[in-house]
């Protein structure tokens, strides 16, 4: 891939939301247009309304932006264009001068906010009781079509695009040698990173892991016989998200434009749409949400995708995963996967595409690792890269 040098220039970036988009924002949520309930039927179809006014009303009058922008800021970003694309992203260097660069890649409905817990004991584990030997350099893009990032401008945006500019990413930003991590569609990407950049990338190592690391298809009774009690358990949790739970991924793989309008539109649809998840896929999955994580932190996340109209945008992930054909092929890179409670996959079948060096099971902690169990996830991802650069 060529590049005029223009074209590679890193831009410093500092948020700068519009007073009008805020308060554009607190209009609309002042004046929502509520949907009717059947009542008593608690989460069987979809977020409650009571529970979702009491966020929006929240939202409207509690939540300051401001400060969460603040904190943003304080960590060094930058964009770039990579493939014709705006590129965001957080570039969080080690005081450790043999620091290991280490790029992490978050998922739908995630974004960079996903990863506040983690930048300081892993840049610094020093300052956080940790072995100075352990220190990363990070690099924490926006996917390209979400946040800042956003939106794509073409279609083919798949997970093995974006792993081709993360690798241009890290080559522009002078790292040889270094790791990849990711959840969700970061297990999808990561993989694929070192798949497009073997003889860069030293290891992966994946929480939220999905295709890749699940059966494909049925699993005959003779195989089931085998599973251990914690992955029939796991496959039981699969086969209820693909009757039960993967609507929202229909809809985004098929028709990713007619969803975004709402999404666009309406602060409290985005809202709807992502909370739900919130509260579906962390530990324990029949808890709400605020007892896994702070509430504002996810409306940050949430704002990410509202401030930058990326309702859309984002989706279309999906749609190119779906349809572009590209699929997995068996990776030699030595690989780490990280199973919280909430997670799928199971090992056998993550073998056969992967070189898997570590495998850790644990008995809390769900699809979003980094904000959940942020120090199981840290102390993973340090034994793994430990023993590799």
């Amino acid at each position: 891939m060529t590049h005029d040098h223009t074209d590679a220039e890193i831009r410093p970036f500092r948020i700068d939301v519009p007073q009008e988009d805020l308060d554009d924002l607190r209009d609309r949520l002042g004046r929502t247009r509520w949907s009717s309930e059947i009542p008593g039927v608690g989460w069987n179809r979809g977020v409650p309304l009571d529970y979702l006014k009491e966020w929006v009303e929240h939202w409207r009058t509690s939540y300051d932006w401001r400060e969460w922008e603040a904190r943003l800021n304080e960590l060094p970003q930058f964009t770039t264009t990579i493939d014709g694309q705006n590129v965001h992203f957080l570039h969080v260097r080690s005081p450790e001068p043999s620091a290991f660069p280490l790029i992490l890649s978050h998922g739908w409905p995630g974004s960079v906010v996903e990863f506040l817990e983690v930048i300081g004991p892993l840049t610094d584990p020093r300052s956080h009781g940790g072995d100075p030997a352990d220190a990363f350099h990070l690099v924490i893009p926006s996917l390209p079509g979400f946040g800042f990032s956003g939106p794509v401008r073409k279609p083919g945006w798949d997970s093995f695009r974006i792993a081709g500019a993360f690798a241009e990413l890290m080559g522009r930003l002078g790292y040889e040698r270094y790791g990849a991590q990711g959840g969700d569609f970061g297990a999808f990407i990561s993989p694929n990173l070192g798949r497009a950049d073997r003889d860069h990338v030293a290891g992966v190592h994946v929480n939220a892991a999905t295709m890749g690391f699940i059966p494909f298809g049925d699993v005959d009774e003779a195989t089931l016989s085998t599973f251990t009690d914690a992955e029939k358990v796991r496959l039981e949790r699969l086969n209820r998200f693909l009757s039960e739970g993967n609507g929202y991924f229909q809809i985004q793989g098929s028709r990713p434009q007619t969803i975004g309008y709402g999404l666009t539109d309406s602060p409290v649809g985005q809202l709807a749409w992502i909370v739900e998840k919130f509260k579906e896929w962390t530990y324990p999955s029949d808890e709400l949400p605020e007892r896994a994580l702070n509430r504002d932190r996810m409306l940050t996340n949430v704002m990410l995708y509202w401030l930058t109209a990326t309702g859309a945008s984002s989706a279309h992930l999906y749609y190119e995963s779906m349809h572009s054909g590209n699929w997995p092929t068996p990776s030699a890179v030595p690989t780490g996967v990280a199973v919280f409670a909430e997670d799928v996959p199971i090992r056998r079948y993550a073998e056969q595409s992967n070189n898997i060096v570590r495998w850790s099971e644990f008995d809390r902690g769900g699809h979003f690792a980094a904000m959940e169990a942020p120090h199981l996830l840290v102390d993973d991802m340090r034994g793994f890269f430990r023993g590799l650069s």
